[in-house]
């Protein structure tokens, strides 16, 4: 019997001993979680301020670019005139402009208030703009405008108005080359709140500008 003692308290501190390792084993691995864990957000965080950096970065130059080749204004050599080939479509005008053609798509009919995810009524109209494009005025280079109201940035996220207008433009633009148009022919630009129209319905818009035309 005292044999038999003497076995069983190795035997109990062994298992102790375990007890103790297996402890020591989950409270390192839940520490290296944790430090995996804030490393991962550090890097998103990281990530997330230097891609509002290049939006903002390419914003800036396509407001430049767009200054330059005066697309934030009637283009010279003719007024205004009615462009056929989008008539009934919801929420949308076409007008000429010389040889340029603007298609203005009413933001209210894009996006909700501070969003930049399409309606599902918005993809109707988008569609049928999409094979007017196409049918009309093929190969050619297309620039995707988006504007805003004047309101300031309050409760949507973005930093500014001209940052909205920018992921609105990439989101139309993003659907047409989904819809078969050359995304190496449209380029993006952002007026923000810089040309309001008459009205803040009539501001939240994006336009597509087809050159050459």
């Amino acid at each position: 019997m005292k044999r038999f003692g003497m076995l069983v308290l190795p035997v109990a501190c062994a298992l102790v001993l375990l007890g103790g390792c297996d402890n020591a084993q989950k409270d390192e691995n839940a520490l290296l979680k944790q430090e995996t864990d804030d490393l991962r957000k550090q890097l998103a965080d990281r990530n997330g301020a230097l891609e509002s950096l290049e939006r903002e970065r390419l914003a800036a130059v396509a407001r430049a670019d767009a200054a330059d080749r005066g697309a934030g204004t009637a283009p010279a050599g003719g007024g205004a005139q009615h462009e056929s080939g989008f008539e009934g479509i919801a929420g949308v005008t076409a007008t000429r402009f010389g040889n340029e053609v603007r298609v203005a798509i009413d933001g209210d009919v894009l996006f909700d208030s501070g969003r930049t995810s399409l309606k599902n009524d918005a993809r109707r109209s988008l569609d049928r703009v999409a094979s007017a494009l196409r049918e009309k005025y093929p190969g050619r280079e297309i620039r995707v405008v988006g504007y805003t109201d004047t309101d300031p940035i309050k409760r949507s996220g973005f930093k500014s108005n001209y940052h909205l207008g920018f992921d609105r433009a990439f989101t139309v633009r993003e659907y047409l080359v989904g819809k078969g148009l050359d995304g190496k022919k449209m380029a993006l630009v952002s007026f923000g709140p810089d040309m309001p129209l008459d009205s803040k319905a009539k501001s939240r818009r994006v336009e597509v500008i087809v050159l050459g035309a």
